[in-house]
């Protein structure tokens, strides 16, 4: 856009005129040099350290008074290179790199990489389906705990305390129930190749139960305050205006989508994880805006609880039953307790393997440090996670690493669409865009 070749220059003229970048001059004397010109476009940085774009995520902003005429993302600033590190461990040891990208949803990570895993090996169709239940009630947990984050966060960035208060206090008691089975609140790392790490702990089923009444009981609070709420409903309705022709162009997914009217839910539309045997509504509205979206989320808590109640029903019919598939080869050789140490081996597992098995510790000195080898090939596979389309791309050389690792992310996806809600709007509207968008940095810069 600038025709100067100074980067540091507190303005550059272009083919539409001279424009000044604000980048901490003295204030005064800018507005003074702004008045004098015909028109006022004004080039300022929201972020990567504003509050509301969510950590590291960058906004340069062209604005003409206080409308933008120009909104861009900067994005990088959060790489971890997981996707790389991912191609120097072994299959299973990738589970803990996944579950860090989109720290917000681990468990669809987890889930869609171990669901390409288990592709490539040839075993989708003998997974336990204890482990299988497991997992759908653990991804539909982490759906209640991000929509939590978005919609407290949201509210609290539109000047709305109180929802977000509430909002961390339901999350807290999901994440006690993650604590409960994994050990761990979050980037537990607790789906793996074959199963899950270990099975529910002994009264676990009432303790979700009891979760699950109480989170029904207190959603309503936020529902109190904003659904119908003039104030919430001037700074949301009509803003961050996005219809279905435009997310189709631009690959959007996720509550973004369906606030267009359009029911693209992938656990209805491309079943995984046995979803098709559970009862649930594709919760959708048509007013493509951001008043849309957070409905969706409201209307999406319900749905997770209802889901999460068939599971438990499952679950205690399947009392007993195996969470890792019983194959030598694949299954990892733990017997995993939690004890005052942490998540780990039980004494007794320990025991027999050093004390009575020198092949059992072999194998498991083996599979631990090598891995098991997955057959050459490549798979993509797909989970609807909170934000919408996660998958993941993987690429098998027939070796106990993965040959490649890339994931179809959606807040990187969806980020695109800041441009076409933004532009032409006001610079407020912006922070209102940004929370219905609900992107989490950790998965956009992996």
């Amino acid at each position: 856009m600038s025709t100067t070749h100074d980067p540091y220059a507190s303005f550059a003229d272009t083919t539409e005129g001279r424009i000044y970048s604000v980048t901490g001059n003295d204030w005064d004397s800018l507005v003074a040099e702004i008045g004098s010109t015909k028109e006022e476009r004004v080039v300022v940085n929201m972020g990567p350290q504003h509050p509301s774009t969510h950590g590291v995520l960058r906004l340069v902003l062209e604005l003409e008074g206080e409308t933008i005429t120009e909104a861009r993302c900067g994005i990088g600033y959060l790489h971890t290179g997981i996707e790389k590190n991912t191609e120097y461990r072994s299959w299973t040891q990738g589970v803990t790199f996944v579950t860090r990208m989109d720290y917000l949803a681990p468990i669809f990570n987890e889930t869609a990489y171990c669901l390409g895993v288990e592709k490539l090996l040839g075993i989708t169709d003998v997974m336990p389906e204890r482990a299988t239940v497991i997992r759908v009630m653990m991804m539909e947990f982490n759906r209640i705990s991000s929509h939590m984050v978005a919609l407290g966060t949201g509210a609290l960035e539109l000047g709305a305390l109180s929802p977000m208060i509430f909002a961390f206090r339901e999350r807290e008691k999901v994440l006690d129930i993650f604590e409960m089975i994994s050990g761990l609140r979050m980037n537990m790392a607790y789906v793996r190749p074959g199963g899950v790490a270990q099975d529910l702990p002994e009264g676990g089923l009432e303790k979700i139960r009891q979760t699950i009444k109480e989170l029904r009981h207190n959603f309503k609070d936020n529902e109190k305050l904003l659904i119908g709420n003039s104030i919430w409903m001037k700074r949301t309705q009509g803003v961050g205006y996005l219809d279905l022709a435009g997310c189709i162009t631009l690959g959007i997914t996720g509550p973004v989508l369906r606030s267009t009217g359009m029911p693209w839910d992938l656990r209805k539309n491309e079943p995984y994880c046995g979803y098709e045997n559970y009862d649930f509504d594709v919760i959708t509205t048509d007013t493509c805006d951001v008043y849309g979206r957070f409905l969706i989320r409201m209307g999406e808590l319900e749905q997770s609880l209802r889901i999460v109640e068939q599971c438990c029903d499952k679950l205690e019919k399947l009392k007993g039953a195996p969470v890792m598939i019983d194959d030598a080869k694949i299954g990892w050789p733990a017997d995993l307790n939690i004890d005052q140490d942490g998540l780990g081996n039980s004494k007794e597992h320990i025991a027999k393997i050093m004390g009575e098995s020198m092949e059992s510790l072999i194998h498991h000195f083996k599979i631990v440090t090598e891995g098991f080898r997955v057959p050459a090939g490549q798979v993509y596979t797909t989970v609807e996670s909170p934000r919408g389309e996660t998958g993941v791309h993987l690429v098998s050389d027939g070796g106990t690493r993965p040959y490649r690792v890339h994931f179809r992310e959606p807040s990187f996806n969806n980020l695109q669409s800041l441009s076409a809600m933004c532009e032409g709007s006001m610079i407020a509207d912006v922070v209102a865009a940004v929370a219905s968008i609900d992107p989490v940095m950790g998965g956009v810069d992996r």
